[in-house]
């Protein structure tokens, strides 16, 4: 039975991808510091139902999930070296994957440093762990903020990504070069996947989408900024862990015709790929809302702003090379993943 580490399992994605992968018959040691950037008891609910005795949990020490037979839960943050280490040493891990990070554009602009140890640091230890304990493949989270000021669209991985416009985009940007430099060096294999807004059941508060469905219940005015003139690639959080699936079983060899000349920067000759992940179907802000209102059944308060800072006008992914490298297909729309959104909201909340 394979191995695997997920980190940031306590956080929204984390959450889904072990608990497939469990179900999967994978054996998943899961990890997360259960930090207070968005409410903790969303955190615990998602652990609650992987199976984890929330009054069991004590920092470093495993706990068994009563739910899932392939699943244990450690409270331990990648930013101790050492505790991390540890891990590594005690299960010897064939894949980790690795979703914990400090996330948010806008929280980048007041509180940096939590980004450097978490999206640098801690990513360092990861790699540093999987190089020592000769990791079979590390799948980790990019983002689709590394295209900062490009407007080339739909975005592909050919694209260069050199202008970020958030502290949150170039630390998922030094990701990918941290990691293809492991790839380089140390032959480790190393694939990026580059997310495009996910959303769904349990997701984080901090979203767009979770937020105006709170203030539109709560009868309170929604922030719609950019004046409403935004899009985004909105995707359904089980095409996410469905694409994570995917690419785990299969470790990038490296390319031997890579071209140094014309360079392609979604890969290499070392063991080292990138992906963008997404719906591959943007949505005007505008009609998004209007979905959330939809399911719902009432209107929003508006309240339009100019854009913030940090922020992009449209993603749009180009998701071609995971479909034709791994059949990857999106197959949740935006009406129905917002409906399954809403529904859980309301039930999670307690709202008739």
């Amino acid at each position: 039975m394979k191995k695997v580490l997920v980190t940031g399992a306590a956080g929204f994605i984390g959450f889904y991808l072990s608990k497939k992968l469990a179900d999967l018959g994978y054996v998943v040691i899961g990890i997360d510091n259960i930090n207070d950037y968005y409410d903790v008891n969303l955190k615990y609910e998602r652990l609650r139902l992987l199976g984890i005795n929330i009054d069991d949990i004590k920092d470093n020490k495993p706990v068994v999930s009563t739910r899932l037979k392939n699943f244990k839960f450690y409270k331990t943050d990648i930013t101790d070296q050492k505790k991390l280490g540890d891990l590594f040493n005690l299960y010897k891990f064939d894949y980790v994957c690795n979703l914990a990070a400090q996330a948010g554009v806008r929280y980048s602009l007041t509180n940096p440093h939590s980004y450097i140890n978490s999206n640098i640091l801690g990513v360092t230890n990861i790699l540093e762990c999987c190089k020592k304990f000769s990791v079979k493949h590390l799948v980790y989270a990019s983002s689709s903020s590394v295209y900062g000021l490009n407007k080339k669209v739909p975005f592909s991985t050919l694209h260069p990504t050199n202008h970020p416009v958030s502290l949150y985009a170039a630390s998922k940007k030094a990701n990918e070069l941290l990691a293809h430099s492991y790839s380089h060096l140390y032959k480790l294999p190393t694939t990026g996947l580059r997310f495009f807004t996910v959303y769904g059941p349990l997701g984080r508060p901090d979203m767009a989408y979770f937020l105006f469905t709170k203030a539109i219940i709560d009868g309170k005015p929604i922030k719609v900024f950019n004046n409403g003139k935004m899009s985004r690639d909105f995707t359904y959080i089980d095409d996410i862990v469905e694409g994570i699936k995917l690419v785990l079983d299969s470790p990038p060899m490296g390319d031997e015709n890579w071209d140094p000349v014309n360079l392609d920067p979604s890969n290499s000759t070392a063991p080292y790929r990138v992906y963008n992940i997404g719906n591959s179907a943007p949505v005007n802000l505008m009609e998004f809302i209007d979905s959330i209102e939809t399911s719902i059944g009432l209107k929003a308060e508006k309240i339009f702003l100019p854009m913030q800072k940090g922020d992009v006008e449209e993603t749009w992914a180009d998701v071609d090379k995971l479909k034709e490298e791994f059949g990857y297909i999106p197959s949740v729309s935006v009406k129905d993943g917002v409906q399954m959104f809403v529904d859980w909201y309301k039930e999670y909340y307690k709202i008739d």
